[in-house]
């Protein structure tokens, strides 16, 4: 294991918008949680896809897509606020 100074852009917690050394944008860090529940939506998703409904894929989809945009619009603000360019 290496120890690294980070820079942290937001509150710790889930979702912390982190940059590390040598990196020109800031990234999410996810806790190993949160990116279990994540892959856990996503194969709610196939599931529904493979047994052919497509209203639960939809409104399973439909609800990772609302987690992401949530994930997105917090590193969004967090560049913003200091005033650093989107990377895309």
């Amino acid at each position: 294991m290496e120890r690294v100074e980070a820079e942290l852009f937001t509150g710790g917690g889930n979702d912390a918008v982190v940059r590390m050394p040598g990196r020109r944008f800031p990234g999410i860090v996810v806790q190993g949680d949160s990116l279990y529940i994540l892959r856990g939506d996503v194969a709610e998703v196939a599931e529904a896809c493979e047994r052919g409904d497509l209203d639960e894929a939809r409104e399973s989809a439909g609800l990772l897509l609302a987690n992401l945009d949530a994930l997105l619009a917090r590193y969004e603000a967090a560049l913003g606020e200091h005033e650093i360019p989107r990377p895309y």
